[in-house]
């Protein structure tokens, strides 16, 4: 027994000193639920990142561009670059979470400024709320959303052939969504009928459904709200929905990121949607976090080990490309 401790004990610390040497940062302890995580937060031994910090100098922002206006709703967006940026760059296009009921597209700030620094055009955008229209709406959105920044490229010093999409929650959803029904013609947008591939190159999904026909998922007010229906009344529109519907071996490389204490989005969702993925043939990795919430990356660790992995992902399979 004490030799097999020992043996595990320098396992570790390999795998420790593999990861140090790699500077792939480690992944913070979670929690044991969500009431002792709220308990660190209360006791300020968990830091939460700045949502809404400055943009720096060094950032260019153009800010609340019309991309759309439907039915009395106007929809924008905003457009990050570094000031050394003068040719064309990967775009990374954020989209916000909240239930598909609330959040604004100021949201992802933190993630807009930092990757902007890191040499990528950045931009998140508003859709439709369920308050306002039913799905597709808030995917159509997305979509004319996509093929606005594309038509736009040169503009905006956007390489057009290499973008990826990242929401967290409903965000998250929208984003494969986007990404898994590109060649759907039912979510079709003018855009795309005037040429302009919808295609992207990386799905990242952070604690996002993925299958709205689950137990959990139909019996959820906000999904309803987001249907507009129960799923009693219309089954095959949850099936619409839901992105793993779509899958095909030629859908984008997916990153995955989902907590193992999300009350909201259970990680079920996750785990699934690898299995799925790996079926499929899609490239696809998965950070399944241990003792984290949803929304844990509000939390500068996990933001930080977040924004590691993204910028790994994006440089093995959007920068490349």
């Amino acid at each position: 027994m004490g030799k097999l401790f020992i043996i595990t004990i320098l396992i570790v610390q390999s795998l420790f000193l593999y990861s140090q040497k790699n500077n792939e940062p480690i992944v913070p302890d979670g929690y044991r639920s969500n009431t002792t995580l709220k308990l660190a937060y209360v006791l300020g031994t968990l830091k939460l990142i700045d949502k809404k910090p400055e943009v720096p100098k060094e950032i260019l922002k153009s800010g609340d561009i019309i991309y759309k206006i439907i039915e009395g709703d106007t929809l924008r967006l905003d457009i990050y670059r570094h000031k050394s940026v003068h040719k064309s760059a990967p775009l990374l296009v954020f989209i916000h979470g909240g239930s598909w009921k609330k959040g604004k597209k100021d949201d992802y700030r933190r993630y807009l400024i930092d990757f902007a620094k890191k040499g990528y055009i950045t931009a998140t955008i508003s859709y439709r709320l369920s308050g306002q229209a039913k799905f597709p709406a808030a995917l159509n959105d997305v979509n004319c959303a996509i093929g606005w920044l594309k038509s736009n490229a040169d503009k905006y010093f956007i390489d057009a052939n290499k973008v990826a999409l990242i929401g967290g929650s409903a965000g998250g959803h929208l984003a494969m969504m986007a990404g898994y029904s590109s060649d759907i013609l039912e979510f079709d947008t003018k855009y795309k009928k005037e040429g302009i591939d919808n295609r992207v190159q990386v799905v990242v999904n952070l604690y996002g459904p993925s299958d709205l026909t689950t137990e959990v998922a139909i019996e959820s007010g906000s999904v309803q709200e987001f249907i507009g229906q129960p799923y009693s009344t219309v089954p095959d529109i949850y099936i619409k929905a839901s992105p793993i519907t779509y899958l095909t071996k030629d859908d984008p490389p997916t990153l995955i990121f989902h907590g193992t204490i999300d009350e909201i989005v259970p990680v079920k969702q996750s785990d699934k949607l690898k299995k799925d993925l790996d079926k499929v043939g899609v490239i696809a990795e998965y950070h399944k976090l241990k003792g984290w919430p949803h929304t844990m990356d509000l939390g500068i660790e996990i933001n930080e080990y977040c924004q590691f992995y993204m910028n790994t992902f994006f440089d093995k399979h959007l920068k490349s490309r």
